[in-house]
């Protein structure tokens, strides 16, 4: 409290004739000097709401109803509606069986400095609790710094784990497409190799040609060098034998005795070569040199 300003007390009384009592109780009343004290209102008044509404900024709030069971009935609900609206609310005790408008002066002069005085003690009191809560306040204080440091922290991480995540979501996607992409390509290659694989069982089944040097397979067949390689160009290409490539030097058969039997042709048709090929077909029409027995 300022100590420049006086703390603030009002007194709640049942009806207007109590205003006059406490006002005249207390002219002799030197609270100003004394206690730094200043009365600022009495307020007749048995409605809550009124009184909430007249005591708002009172320090010190002290309730002079009757001494009977409606008094003391009423200000149990004042205290009770007052107490989180001023700093503290205080009952005026008076002897039993005397109203307020009936009792001497001096007893209500002496019961406004005791009730002040209580209300001091009372203060003492919790000073202590006081005490305790303000190191309660400021540990908490702490505490809520450093739990909002922890939050701080917690959301830089949540910001770096969203960053990352974000970054494993592009990646996995990423990851994703090309996975798809290999999985079309895989099952390409496999349709490419089940198409490769049919041709090659194909081509298994039918008779492949191989190929021989005609010098190499002519000097291996009949011990002899080949001289007339243009002759036997110009013989196969007359009779077209069906499975018989030759040509540049190399000829080509489904096998290397089929590639001898038909260079053993070729060599008997040159022993009685003469100089034109159509004498040579006119002389050999005995079955073996007819060209029709050549294909298959």
């Amino acid at each position: 409290m300022d100590a420049i300003n006086p703390i603030d007390v009002r007194i709640i009384v049942e009806g207007a004739s109590d205003v006059e009592i406490v006002s005249r109780a207390m002219q002799n009343i030197a609270l100003g000097a004394e206690y730094h004290i200043t009365i600022s209102a009495i307020i007749p008044t048995t409605n809550p709401d009124i009184a909430k509404k007249a005591v708002q900024g009172a320090d010190i709030v002290l309730i002079a109803t009757d001494v009977d069971a409606p008094g003391r009935e009423l200000a149990e609900k004042f205290k009770k509606c007052l107490k989180d609206q001023v700093g503290h609310v205080e009952r005026m005790k008076f002897p039993f069986g005397h109203d307020v408008e009936y009792m001497d002066p001096s007893i209500i002069r002496k019961e406004i400095k005791n009730a002040i005085i209580r209300t001091g003690l009372t203060s003492i009191a919790n000073i202590h609790k006081f005490r305790k809560l303000e190191d309660q306040l400021m540990e908490s204080r702490e505490n809520l710094i450093i739990l909002a440091k922890e939050k701080k922290d917690l959301e830089i991480e949540n910001q770096r784990l969203n960053s990352s995540n974000n970054k494993l979501t592009d990646s996995n996607d990423k990851q994703a497409e090309k996975l798809k992409i290999v999985e079309d390509e895989f099952r390409n290659a496999k349709h490419r190799h089940a198409d490769i694989k049919n041709k090659y069982q194909f081509l298994k089944s039918k008779q492949l040609f191989e190929r021989f040097s005609l010098k190499k397979l002519w000097k291996e067949s009949f011990d002899e060098e080949l001289t007339e390689e243009e002759q036997i160009y110009f013989i196969s290409n007359e009779f077209k034998p069906e499975k018989i490539i030759i040509g540049q030097g190399y000829i080509a058969a489904t096998s290397k005795d089929a590639a001898k039997e038909w260079l053993k042709i070729i060599r008997a048709v040159l022993i009685f070569y003469d100089s034109k090929i159509e004498d040579l077909k006119e002389e050999f029409t005995d079955e073996k040199f007819n060209p029709n027995l050549l294909k298959e």
